[in-house]
């Protein structure tokens, strides 16, 4: 089932209004051909049910926490990762992908920080690090161990806000809705260098069931 985020609300109203004024001056040909833009508007906030219980379960999987295409994937950029060593898969959303964000790992989020920015496009390099964004932190014990995903949405040239619907301190479930971001936009996933990238540049990934990393069932630790 789709069903359509709350956030479309005032879009939708703002796009709705050209249509309104046709009907109202009696152009109702135009008015109806304007109800284009509100429907194309309520597309962009569509929130399809997805199955991450269709994933192997277990700690050693890392789901894509966006729709979208993979515009990096090796280790972690300089300027762009967390201070450390970690592997990194950079995601691009365009304003035709679904915009609903997932949690990529299941854990307690122990971190979750918003920053204001810029608003470059989101496939340059330097949009990770300028642009306005939240960075949430994720954090799972694994046979005595703790195993740490960074996530990061980033808007982009279109979108002007991050909507982060989760807060520090609360758990959360691989593939759990946790937010999103408003038109085209970028998400970035920093995880363990023991982890091994299961997406190459190019690939096409969904959220919450597509596979971006995995652990090979080896003890891991944070980065």
């Amino acid at each position: 089932m789709v069903t359509i985020d709350r956030e479309a609300a005032p879009a939708v109203g703002v796009a709705a209004v050209p249509a309104v004024l046709a009907f109202l001056s009696g152009r109702a040909r135009v008015g109806v051909a304007l109800l284009a833009l509100p429907a194309a508007v309520a597309a962009f906030f569509r929130d399809p049910d997805r199955a991450p219980e269709s994933v192997e379960p277990g700690p050693d999987v890392v789901v894509s926490p966006a729709d979208g295409k993979v515009m990096y994937a090796g280790p972690g950029q300089p300027d762009v990762a967390p201070d450390g060593e970690w592997q990194q898969v950079s995601i691009f959303l365009s304003a035709f992908d679904v915009h609903i964000n997932r949690a990529p790992y299941a854990g307690q989020l122990t971190e979750v920080t918003y920053r204001p920015g810029k608003w470059l496009a989101a496939y340059k390099h330097e949009s990770a690090h300028l642009n306005e964004r939240t960075d949430l932190t994720v954090v799972q014990e694994v046979d005595g161990h703790n195993r740490t995903v960074v996530f990061r949405q980033i808007v982009g040239l279109m979108a002007r806000r991050v909507v982060t619907r989760v807060k520090a301190g609360e758990s959360v479930r691989s593939g759990q809705r946790i937010g999103l971001m408003k038109f085209g936009s970028r998400m970035d996933v920093f995880v363990p260098p023991d982890a091994v990238l299961q997406v190459t540049k190019g690939d096409r990934v969904v959220a919450g069931e597509s596979v971006i990393a995995r652990w090979s069932g080896a003890n891991g630790t944070d980065a």
